[in-house]
């Protein structure tokens, strides 16, 4: 039977502001997606959380961040692993070192090349109990930082459109009924179970169903979509300019104004308002669809000038942002942050992967 692990980072119940470097834990965005002086490379990651805690109240995010009891679902979704005759462990990280330590787990044997590899035929299993798609981000861009090697020691067994190993299978088990319905989560896009008791069943009895990833040259990763631009108090689109290239094809070259920017793996932020920006993003086809939004100007044939929203599109295997003043906003997964200079995004086919019936 199995070993599985279900782990609950923080809630956002808790610590709407996040927790540690940035607000990792709980879903809010890295030091590496905020700061304009890190030069986090793509072989990279964040480093721990504990490392930049907040004290203004006397005690650290981190501190704030963790859940001091298990959440209802959680207990409920170990009971039915129990039933089941599994042997279950409930672990509450609050830290990245404490991440670390459960998906040390899945540490395969010891390559002759000296890498460490994920076990494919591992005996244990990990939930994720997540309140937010940041949380989920959180574990598996600890993933990455475990598991892939540094471009000068990369195996002749990596794929040659890869560069990392598929990492092991996790269970999502959302913790956000709210997220399954009008505010859609990845879990309700992917059409997993949301149910705590089926969740269980898609662990011990599912199949691992491969999804692919974006690593971006901040040290983190992508699994649903970036959203950039933002809007001013009135709720009305601010302009701002960026080159936006996605393979050779260039959707913008900087020298006009832009109201949106969409990176989609997945659909989350297909729509903006009642704006379609990605047509067809699909977290299992290799690719990832960007979309910029440009206000045109048009003149009437009777010489009236009017504002008319051009949507263009293009999907290849990498995208690069380079913003041509100031900062820009952004989401991520649901975390906010600023981008201050280019950033770009590559997708990782296959990379990574969710238990489902």
């Amino acid at each position: 039977m199995y070993d599985v692990v279900l782990l609950t980072l923080g809630s956002e119940r808790d610590a709407p502001g996040g927790c540690g470097n940035g607000g990792a834990c709980c879903g809010g965005a890295t030091g590496a997606d905020t700061d304009p002086t890190s030069q986090t490379t793509a072989g990279q990651a964040d480093t721990d959380l504990t490392n930049t805690g907040h004290t203004d109240t006397g005690r650290t995010d981190v501190e704030q961040c963790a859940t001091e009891r298990p959440r209802v679902p959680v207990l409920a979704c170990a009971d039915a692993l129990n039933a089941r005759g599994a042997r279950v462990e409930t672990v509450t990280a609050r830290s990245d070192a404490e991440i670390d330590a459960v998906l040390a787990r899945f540490d395969g044997p010891a390559r002759p090349d000296g890498l460490t590899w994920p076990d494919s035929d591992s005996k244990t299993r990990l939930v994720v109990a997540t309140a937010s798609d940041g949380q989920l981000r959180a574990v598996l861009r600890r993933l990455v930082r475990r598991y892939a090697p540094a471009p000068s020691r990369r195996p002749a067994d990596l794929p040659a459109n890869r560069t990392l190993p598929d990492l092991p299978p996790v269970a999502v088990l959302p913790l956000d009924p709210a997220r399954g319905g009008t505010h859609r989560d990845l879990a309700a896009q992917l059409g997993l179970p949301r149910d705590p008791a089926a969740v269980a069943a898609a662990v011990l009895d599912g199949k691992p169903r491969r999804l692919d990833l974006l690593r971006n040259d901040g040290g983190s990763v992508t699994l649903d979509g970036a959203l950039l631009g933002a809007a001013d108090d009135a709720g009305r689109p601010l302009h701002w300019r960026a080159r936006v290239e996605v393979d050779d094809a260039i959707l913008t070259d900087g020298a006009e104004p832009l109201l949106a920017c969409a990176v989609g793996n997945a659909g989350g932020y297909a729509t903006l308002d009642d704006v379609t920006l990605l047509t067809a993003p699909d977290p299992a086809d290799g690719k990832v669809e960007v979309a910029v939004a440009v206000p045109v100007v048009v003149r009437s044939a009777w010489g009236r000038k009017r504002v008319r929203l051009e949507v263009r599109r293009a999907r290849g295997r990498a995208v690069s942002v380079l913003p041509r003043e100031g900062k820009v906003p952004y989401l991520d997964d649901g975390v906010e942050g600023e981008l201050t200079r280019k950033r770009s995004w590559w997708i990782e086919p296959g990379a990574w992967a969710v238990w489902s019936i």
